[in-house]
């Protein structure tokens, strides 16, 4: 009886081993499954993009428990090579990316300010310029050739509506194309109305708007379609619930979304009629 007995509790030791292992070994993949890379397009330069982001991604983990891994590429095409090949789990990027991507990736957008996205051009405070149509061969910083506002659909306004065909310059970041202009590097600048609002006093000052193009919906933070929909559902209450507190809108200002409103992608079909896609750079 004696023997039974140590064979029993032998036998519940070695099934309580296997047991406890499988239960390590799944929770290892629970967590694993519950990290997600969060890419954000650099619109500014790295340090100032991390400054801005960081807080916001830390407060989202502690808020939903997941592990969110700030990623920032250095360059916008970087960028979007990595974003068509469909590395980024949760992404803040230019809404024609996410269009762009459709037919491949099929990023998801989530939320996004309520407040439209338009792009500008910017000149000198004493160029001598007082029409788009002026820039016929002229030099324009851009942030990339496919920034949205900045680029896509300004370069098309100045060449459909003002007949101006312009010599781009991609100055890399929004911040240094208005660098580029305050300095004398390009005649003019692509922007949007948000970022030139985030530049230092001494470089905005230097600078006047001389044309706005129309309304876009913002930036989106969209999902891979690969990330469970629980956890994108919980991300998007995360960011909504952050957006209803005084705090979490002071965080938020500075991405800039500080009116965050759910999003899906039907808001930005229409732009797929614009005819954008001969300005796209592959």
């Amino acid at each position: 009886m004696t023997f039974f007995v140590h064979l029993s509790a032998a036998g519940i030791g070695r099934r309580l081993f296997r047991l406890l292992a499988l239960g390590l070994l799944t929770t290892g993949l629970v967590e694993a499954a519950e990290s997600y890379s969060f890419a954000v397009v650099p619109q500014f330069e790295q340090r100032k993009l991390f400054a801005i982001w960081k807080p916001v991604i830390d407060e989202l983990n502690k808020r939903t428990g997941l592990e969110l891994k700030l990623v920032a590429t250095l360059t916008v095409p970087e960028f979007e090579r990595e974003l068509s090949r469909g590395n980024f789990d949760f992404v803040y990027a230019n809404p024609y990316h996410i269009l762009h991507e459709v037919p491949r990736q099929g990023y998801l957008p989530l939320v996004r300010d309520q407040d439209p996205l338009r792009g500008i051009l910017v000149v000198r405070k004493d160029s001598p310029l007082k029409s788009p149509a002026e820039l016929d061969g002229k030099t324009l910083a851009i942030p990339s050739f496919n920034a949205l506002g900045a680029s896509l659909l300004l370069r098309a306004d100045l060449e459909q509506l003002y007949k101006a065909r312009v010599v781009p310059i991609n100055a890399k970041t929004h911040s240094s194309v208005y660098l580029h202009v305050a300095n004398g590097l390009a005649v003019a600048g692509g922007g949007v109305e948000k970022t030139l609002q985030e530049q230092d006093p001494a470089v905005r000052d230097q600078l006047r708007i001389l044309y706005t193009t129309r309304d876009m919906p913002s930036h989106p933070i969209a999902a891979h379609p690969r990330v469970p929909a629980a956890v994108r559902d919980r991300l998007q209450r995360a960011l909504l619930d952050l957006a209803r507190s005084e705090a979490g809108r002071q965080l938020l200002r500075e991405i800039p979304m500080g009116n965050m409103i759910p999003t899906t992608i039907s808001d930005y079909q229409p732009m797929s009629k614009w005819g954008l896609e001969s300005y796209w750079v592959e």
